[in-house]
């Protein structure tokens, strides 16, 4: 498997892209804290028929930072502009954490663009289903990213222990391999990175308020795929039942939130049918 890494410009921001395969059109988009390097496991199987897109999100890895525009729409049509961008009329999009409510309002807004959606381990805005999940409150990271220059202030110089932390949690204590934790760590590593990254989260609230309106309008007509692991579950799948014309889910077991790091393979087998 070969990518190649691509410098594109889409909705007025440079993206780094990886860009590999050949085949029908699937678009990956990865969340916090990621890269496009979390796909690389599953990526062999993928590029044997499938033209892989891969783009580091707007602020993140080696996209640029911009200064705004870190809603859920703001990345949606980012995806819209980059299969502009490479001449793609129609792909299958997947999302997984941050990538996820960007993918479901590219499927709910522009249909005629995606073919298949996946949704992973995410919740999408306030719409309901989620309760269970979120019976304990949302997880003590999002205020702390949410609140302006803290957690930038907080963290500079101890980036490594924190987002270790989350490459821990997100594969139940088993760990990623050394190479996807030092493209983490160079990733996220200075203040500009970190302020980029925490902004996404700064627009949560923006994000759902886009999330609810649209539903509102429009069911989703895309086939969907909701995916859950661990701690998510199944709420992803019941906040896209209610609006959804054709909608399955699925909870991967003894798996963590970085599920194509953690059981690619599950990924794969849950992948590849539905995307056939």
């Amino acid at each position: 498997m070969t990518v190649e890494l691509k410098r594109i410009r889409a909705h007025g921001v440079e993206l780094n892209v990886a860009v590999g395969g050949e085949g029908p059109a699937v678009v990956l988009l990865h969340g916090f804290p990621h890269t496009w390097r979390i796909w690389e496991p599953v990526l062999p199987e993928l590029t044997r028929d499938r033209t892989v897109i891969a783009p580091d999100l707007r602020g993140l890895g080696d996209s640029a930072r911009p200064a705004s525009g870190y809603t859920a729409a703001d990345v949606a049509a980012d995806v819209v502009a980059l299969l502009d961008a490479l001449d793609i009329g129609q792909a299958d999009v997947v999302g997984i954490d941050l990538g996820t409510p960007p993918a479901f309002l590219t499927g709910l807004t522009h249909p005629e663009r995606v073919r298949r959606l996946v949704v992973m381990e995410a919740l999408l805005g306030g719409l309901p289903g989620a309760g269970e999940f979120l019976r304990n409150g949302p997880p003590w990271w999002f205020g702390f990213h949410a609140v302006p220059d803290l957690a930038e202030n907080v963290l500079t110089g101890h980036e490594e222990e924190y987002l270790d932390f989350f490459l821990r949690a997100g594969t139940l204590g088993d760990g990623v391999t050394p190479a996807f934790r030092a493209a983490v760590h160079a990733a996220y590593t200075g203040r500009d990175a970190l302020r980029a990254a925490f902004a996404h989260y700064r627009s949560f609230p923006e994000s759902a308020r886009q999330i609810e309106r649209a539903a509102a309008d429009t069911g989703l007509e895309v086939p969907t795929l909701a995916i859950g692991s661990h701690p998510v579950g199944n709420a992803t799948y019941r906040q896209v039942r209610p609006i959804a014309e054709d909608v399955s889910g699925i909870v991967l077991e003894n798996c963590g939130h970085i599920v194509p790091q953690h059981r690619p393979r599950e990924l794969l087998a849950a992948l590849r049918p539905f995307l056939a």
